[in-house]
């Protein structure tokens, strides 16, 4: 069973070919139209069906007849939109059509370019909207200006004006205390003296003038010192020691003097000497042009004869200059420095 055995010709008999049961050769069949494409007959062939076997339902509107401009003239007459298809008719099932109303609520579909002018023209503002966000805008600029004007005048005029009647007073006590400075004729602006209100808790230096800018703006007290309007020193004999100041803004020393009454000191400090007055009367208002105040013997202070008098001038109401405040003292006593300072300020 091992050795070599040499091939057999027919396996299954004398080399014939294999036969049929009916005694004839087996054959495949010949059809000289296999070799060419063929055309389905219409005859045999019916319409397309759906997956249900019924006939398929047309995917679009029908065409217009006629030419490429029979065509156009049918899509302008329809709105120049295609009716639009619900997802999933172009992959060949079957679905309604959606009508343009629907399409047009559809707020996901993109806008046509006449819809998104018209959209573009109602968001822009018209001109009644533009002219009162112009209007409202200089409102609130003029308000904020003014609030801060009114910071200016009410809170840093005070800051500046303490700053630098403060530094003036300074500077005269170091004068004073160096021997740099006598008494004597002042130029206009330079201070020589130190006014206290113990009552109102003020210390001011006064300087010669009542300028505004150069005296009464900078926190300090101003003396009528030219004419037409000038009055005596405090170390003259007889005569009226006439002082102006500010009662709002610019450091406001003279802002409560209306609460002085009679009997409350006022004290003049110069270099050598304190002069100490009592105030006698008031003058709730006048006339800024009523500079009788300022007399020698002033008109309706009560004083009748020569003495050494002080008078007080201010602004009043407050945040106003229409009316003068005025307030007179009549001087009690004239003490050394080197005496120490009077009871007035030691209290």
């Amino acid at each position: 069973m091992t050795a070599l055995r040499p091939e057999r010709e027919d396996l299954y008999g004398d080399g014939e070919p294999y036969e049929s049961h009916g005694g004839a050769p087996y054959g495949a069949p010949f059809d000289a139209e296999t070799m060419a494409l063929r055309v389905a007959d219409p005859a045999l062939t019916g319409p397309p069906t759906g997956f249900s076997g019924a006939p398929a339902a047309p995917s679009g509107p029908d065409p217009a007849p006629g030419g490429r401009a029979a065509r156009r003239k049918a899509a302008k007459r329809r709105g120049g939109r295609r009716d639009p298809v619900a997802p999933g008719a172009a992959s060949g099932g079957l679905a309604p059509r959606v009508s343009p109303a629907s399409a047009e609520d559809d707020p996901d579909r993109p806008l046509t370019r006449v819809e998104a002018r018209r959209r573009a023209r109602l968001a822009r503002p018209g001109p009644g909207v533009i002219a009162s966000r112009a209007i409202g805008e200089v409102f609130i600029t003029t308000g904020v200006l003014m609030l801060l004007f009114v910071t200016y005048q009410l809170w840093w005029t005070n800051v500046r004006a303490h700053a630098q009647a403060g530094s003036e007073a300074h500077h005269l006590q170091d004068d004073w205390a160096n021997g740099k400075r006598n008494p004597g004729v002042f130029a206009p602006g330079q201070g020589f003296a130190i006014l206290h209100i113990p009552k109102l808790d003020v210390v001011a230096p006064i300087a010669e003038g009542v300028s505004t800018t150069r005296v009464l703006d900078k926190g300090m007290v101003g003396h009528y010192g030219e004419a037409p309007l000038k009055t005596a020193m405090p170390d003259a004999k007889t005569g009226n020691f006439g002082l102006a100041a500010h009662r709002n803004t610019h450091g406001e020393p003279f802002r409560y003097i209306n609460r002085l009454t009679p009997g409350d000191p006022v004290v003049v400090e110069t270099q050598d000497t304190y002069y100490v007055y009592k105030v006698t009367s008031t003058l709730p208002v006048t006339s800024p042009s009523n500079t009788s105040v300022l007399d020698p013997i002033p008109r309706g202070s009560g004083f009748t004869e020569p003495g050494r008098y002080i008078t007080l001038t201010t602004c009043t109401p407050e945040f106003t200059s229409k009316y003068r405040l005025i307030v007179w003292g009549k001087m009690v006593e004239v003490r050394p420095r080197s005496k120490g300072k009077p009871d007035a300020l030691i209290e």
